[in-house]
């Protein structure tokens, strides 16, 4: 599928960056013909060479690795058309899947450096001196302990947006806790607002917390600042904290709260199961209808449909809801997900199937707009937003770790990325620091942007989720 931004845009403004590296030994994975995607609907075909991947074409990122939001945050920016250089840790965080098939690695680059080796932080100095935008996830005070924190490297470029994914944040009492997704959105309130009165809150995977709360908000941030480090010469921090992005996603419901049309308690209100016309449904074979008829017509147009118009409570009699809950489970349950789906096809009665994640891209709707595609053998989401003018895809498979570390080193002009030649000092970078060419002084904060800068910088490592 081709994505893409607004037309007549031209190019993200600021430095010219030279494009990613085409398939060579550094870079395993080039684009090409993908693998077919079956019922998904067809691979994206490979880009024209040359031509740009997306709006963010020529950004160029830094992603210390880690796992959760920020891999995430950094899929939507190479999805995008950023060229993402991701640092990889030896041996790779914790909790990770094979990298073969790590989706949120796609479209990156990799290279892998320790950190925590006497040369490790210059690396990433180099890379981050290259950078538009850094991206880390650890606990506040590492990436500084580490060398690598916000004041070494705007010292190197200060232009730099430096962007920080925690669960709880930069500063509180509990910035430097451990924590998971499922924390942080239960101290938010937005855990609380989900599932049945009687039952334990469920856990909805990690979609709410790591990457609504943390991932996109974290994108927005950098990308902001981005715009105004393009206008003004000067970087920042973007500290993209969780539970400040989760709270922030419940605004409407607490302005619904302070008027009175919302109760503090769950399965009893509009929007959260509480109203027996938005809601779900298990049907005569087991599975789930979704029903969202809210408004009076598409209410009148379900109700229709479901065939018991006229023997049901009124939808305004609050007292009866239960009474009416009872009525359409009872239809619902008198045939399969897939005659019920038949039932209300074409309707504006605001009724789907629930799918599975497997069932999913073979919906009609979502095939014939590619919401899916497939690309190496695996069925994944495609980019998204889109756009008319820049399209993105998926251009390439998951980064291996370390396996495009020749090609940054040469597109970034970072040879320190390179392994040390034989007999070198150990400790010492290679080669070492020095201005010229390939390692020009940044300019100060204020100075104008230079037109044609050199072609890349070096490379970070790793982020892990905020605050694990």
């Amino acid at each position: 599928m081709a994505t893409a931004r607004t037309p007549a845009d031209g190019p993200v403004p600021g430095p010219a960056h030279d494009p990613p590296a085409p398939a060579g030994p550094g870079n395993p994975d080039p684009p090409g013909p993908a693998a077919p995607a079956g019922p998904a609907g067809p691979a994206d075909p490979p880009a024209p060479a040359g031509a740009a991947h997306g709006p963010l074409t020529g950004v160029r990122v830094v992603e210390l690795a880690g796992i959760g939001p920020g891999p995430f945050a950094a899929m939507l920016l190479a999805d995008l058309g950023a060229d993402v250089v991701r640092v990889d840790r030896p041996g790779g965080p914790a909790l990770a899947i094979d990298p073969r098939f790590d989706v949120t690695n796609r479209n990156k680059r990799s290279v892998i450096v320790d950190l925590k080796a006497p040369d490790g932080p210059a690396r990433v100095l180099g890379l981050a001196g290259r950078a538009d935008i850094l991206i880390e996830g650890y606990r506040p005070g590492v990436a500084e302990r580490l060398g690598v924190g916000p004041d070494a490297c705007h010292a190197r470029n200060p232009r730099l947006v430096y962007g920080r994914m925690t669960g709880w944040g930069q500063q509180g009492p509990l910035a430097h806790r451990a924590g998971h997704d499922i924390a942080y959105i239960a101290l938010t309130g937005a855990l609380g607002l989900t599932g049945s009165p009687g039952e334990p809150p469920p856990a909805p995977a990690n979609l709410l917390g790591d990457y609504a709360g943390g991932s996109l908000y974290l994108v927005v941030g950098v990308l902001a600042a981005l715009h105004h480090a393009r206008a003004t010469g000067a970087g920042q921090v973007v500290d993209a904290a969780i539970v400040d992005g989760t709270a922030h996603l419940s605004a409407m419901i607490h302005g619904m709260l302070a008027a009175g049309s919302w109760q503090d308690r769950r399965g009893a209100n509009l929007l959260d199961g509480g109203c027996p016309f938005y809601g779900t449904y298990e049907t005569a074979d087991g599975r789930y209808m979704a029903v969202g008829a809210l408004e009076p017509q598409f209410y009148d147009a379900f109700m229709a449909l479901l065939g018991i118009p006229g023997q049901a409570p009124a939808r305004d009699d609050l007292a009866r809801w239960p009474e009416l809950r009872e009525a359409i489970a009872a239809r619902f349950k008198a045939r399969t997900r897939d005659e019920w789906t038949a039932v209300f096809e074409g309707t504006d009665a605001c009724v789907a199937p629930v799918l599975s994640l497997r069932e999913a891209p073979h919906h009609p709707h979502l095939a014939a707009r590619a919401t899916f595609t497939g690309h190496g053998g695996i069925t994944q989401p495609a980019p998204a937003p889109r756009f008319s003018a820049t399209p993105t895809a998926v251009r390439t498979g998951p980064a291996r770790p370390g396996a495009d570390t020749g090609a940054v080193a040469r597109d970034w002009g970072i040879p320190g990325l390179l392994p040390p030649p034989a007999g070198a000092a150990p400790g010492q970078p290679y080669p070492p620091a020095a201005h010229g060419p390939l390692h020009p002084s940044p300019p100060a904060a204020g100075e104008p942007l230079d037109p044609s800068p050199p072609t890349a910088p070096e490379p970070p490592n790793p982020q892990r989720k905020a605050s694990s």
